[in-house]
């Protein structure tokens, strides 16, 4: 970006449209990044967590530009009128003492008619039994279940088969196993998200191998990384003017905004 003009009308501003930038494009490169690893399958933007609350609208804003299908927040999704999207959260079902079905059959009963049930079934880290259980529970008001295993653990369907894979975490061969579970129980329409620690490499990785994946939910790795932006005074009074290894740089993609 060029500007020309008065300094002193528009110097005070450098800090504002710097910081407006270096965010916004930070957050718009990462999300397209995840996007184009995904190779069309929904990417959910979950960052909110992880950092200050203030900045949800703009940062929310420049997901839904660059391509994520759907944010965590009312605030993160304010600037184009729309309403956050979530699943049935860890805190809900331990609520309900532990238990998946009964937390998942609360939240279809309030939120149903407003958005697609999606439902955490890690909670007692056995996903293909708890995926089946709240498929058979909430039958058609079922849209999909979420997998998001600590990469701390090895989910119980896994302690049978480990071999020449790392078994912990949401991985490729739980995926397998929880979609082969719902496939034999007769509910091969329920979708299968995936989340927990997803990288543009983790998600080419799965791409790669074909796993059944349906979406991914994306958090930290969307607001991390450098992404430096500076202002500089070049010219003065149409004459080179600038601090060593500054200059004017020609850009013919801008276009004039007066």
């Amino acid at each position: 970006m060029t500007i020309e003009g008065d300094y002193s009308l528009f110097s005070h501003l450098e800090t504002v449209y710097l910081g407006s930038l270096a965010r916004r494009s930070l957050i718009m490169r990462n999300v397209d990044a995840v996007v184009r690893a995904a190779r069309g399958k929904p990417i959910l933007y979950f960052p909110a967590r992880h950092d200050h609350w203030l900045v949800q609208t703009g940062d929310g804003w420049a997901a839904h530009v660059a391509g994520a299908i759907g944010v965590s927040t009312d605030a993160q999704a304010s600037w184009w009128g729309g309403l956050g999207v979530g699943t049935v959260p860890h805190g809900l079902i331990a609520a309900y003492g532990g238990d998946t079905v009964a937390a998942a059959q609360a939240f279809a009963r309030r939120f149903g008619a407003e958005m697609n049930i999606t439902v955490l079934v890690d909670f007692e880290n056995d996903c293909v039994r708890t995926a089946v259980e709240v498929a058979r529970a909430l039958g058609p008001q079922l849209w999909g279940v979420r997998l998001d295993t600590s990469n701390m653990i090895v989910d119980r369907s896994l302690l049978d088969s480990m071999g020449d894979f790392d078994p912990r975490g949401v991985n490729p061969q739980l995926v397998e196993n929880v979609r082969r579970g719902l496939d034999d129980a007769g509910f091969p329409e329920v979708k299968i998200v995936v989340s927990g620690g997803f990288t543009v490499e983790r998600i080419e990785h799965f791409e790669a191998l074909g796993v059944p994946v349906d979406a991914y939910g994306v958090g930290s790795s969307l607001i991390r990384g450098q992404n430096d932006y500076t202002a500089d005074v070049v010219m003065l009074d149409g004459r080179p003017c600038a601090k060593a290894g500054r200059s004017l740089k020609p850009n013919p993609r801008l276009e004039l905004v007066v």
